[in-house]
């Protein structure tokens, strides 16, 4: 499969998973402002984060759409995943009693666990995508 071919695939997938997350987030704000509340966070926090996660997601899938910003959102999408990651990782760990799920849809009927799997698959094809970026047009 050619390099491009493989870029596109994996910011299909990206662009789907940031809309879908951030739409379900929206359409249930009173639900997912609800579960931010209940999160293991600094009070002054959880406002903030209840407008800049999907804000962020739709964002990043904007980024992943065109060409010029692809590769940012590449880097963007494995930061936030990877983020996303590490809470669902000290979920696991057992660090706090009990943490509700602030994710949108389907998705927030996923185990800690299940979550866990489906962060690493985003964040492996994130680090694929950067990774087979063409090398000229990377500024590093």
């Amino acid at each position: 499969m050619k390099k491009e071919t493989t870029i596109k695939i994996i910011c299909t997938l990206l662009v789907f998973l940031f809309v879908y997350a951030a739409i379900s987030k929206l359409t249930d704000f009173t639900g997912f402002t609800a579960d931010m509340n209940n999160q293991p966070l600094p009070r002054f926090l959880k406002p903030i984060l209840v407008w800049a996660v999907p804000s962020t997601e739709l964002t990043i899938a904007a980024l992943l759409i065109f060409d010029a910003t692809r590769l940012a959102g590449l880097y963007a999408s494995f930061v936030l995943m990877s983020a996303f990651t590490f809470y669902t990782g000290v979920v696991l760990l057992h660090f706090f009693q009990y943490i509700p799920c602030s994710c949108g849809g389907i998705i927030k009927s996923l185990s800690w666990p299940q979550h866990l799997v489906l962060n690493l698959f985003f964040v492996s094809i994130a680090i694929i995508g950067i990774l087979k970026y063409p090398l000229k047009t990377r500024n590093y």
